[in-house]
């Protein structure tokens, strides 16, 4: 494993650098954001982004595979910094953490980076607040294959803990492109993407929906505010999902999964 000398010291600047991370002021000034845990570190690593520091508390350690990815980090050249347990628990977001944590730089994924040709299907949020949501509909566009999702006008960070958490690791796999819905919608229509918008009054059932080859884009409003006339009238179809109990709406993962297994089995 790595030679650097174990920190100890809640007040070390590399420790007080890496828990900065959790703000987005600081993710947005350093271009990095903080990855925890076992299988998601594993996860950043075999997809090949670019990890600045590993940081890791051999006291906390029990996993022969989290030693085996420390040893291999080391080989590949990545910084691989020992703490101690009491230091390790000013940068985990956890109440038992396993003593795993890495330093990662983002990735800037622009819309012309994507044709119809490698571009197939995915999803795209409008400004969307929740970030748990956000890494969980990560999480499910990779199960399903699709290839890539779309932030438009602002919203939550992907790169916030919750949201890299909640995406299982998916966040490493499943590009994710920002930008405001204009050009979106402008890159979509030149592309011949069917954008499939959704709204509570729409009377389209979503199971009715066959597109045979043409590539889709299931495209989902913010939680509290749905899509936005415009921004309806810019989708070829809007769906709607049957709500036959007492309950008014759906989570927004909850119904973005539902209708991604839906189109996604449309193809099949």
């Amino acid at each position: 494993m790595s030679e650097m000398p174990l920190i100890t010291s809640r007040g070390n600047r590399l420790i007080k650098q890496a828990r900065a991370l959790r703000q987005r002021k600081a993710r947005s000034e350093t271009g990095l954001f903080l990855v925890e845990g076992i299988h998601h570190v594993g996860a950043a690593v075999e997809a090949g982004w670019d990890v600045e520091t590993l940081f890791y508390a051999p006291g906390l350690l029990t996993s022969d595979y989290a030693r085996g990815l420390i040893a291999d980090s080391v080989k590949l050249g990545i910084s691989c910094q020992p703490v101690s347990p009491d230091a390790f628990l000013v940068l985990s977001g956890k109440d038992n953490p396993q003593g795993l944590l890495a330093v990662v730089r983002q990735r800037a994924q622009r819309l012309d980076d994507f044709s119809p040709q490698s571009f197939r299907r995915g999803a795209a949020l409008v400004a969307p607040q929740d970030p748990g949501n956000v890494g969980t509909i990560l999480r499910t566009l990779d199960a399903i294959g699709a290839d890539g999702l779309f932030l438009l006008d602002g919203g939550v960070d992907v790169y916030h803990p919750k949201a890299v958490r909640a995406s299982m690791g998916a966040l490493f796999w499943v590009p994710v492109v920002r930008g405001e819905f204009a050009e979106f919608a402008d890159w979509a229509r030149r592309g011949g993407y069917r954008l499939v918008g959704t709204s509570a009054r729409a009377e389209t059932d979503y199971r009715s929906l066959d597109f045979g080859a043409t590539p889709w884009i299931l495209l989902l409003g913010s939680e509290q505010k749905g899509l936005a006339a415009g921004q309806a009238a810019a989708c070829d179809v809007t769906v709607s999902l049957p709500m036959r109990g007492h309950v008014s709406s759906l989570n927004l993962a909850v119904a973005a999964g539902v209708l991604l297994y839906a189109l996604g089995e449309e193809e099949r």
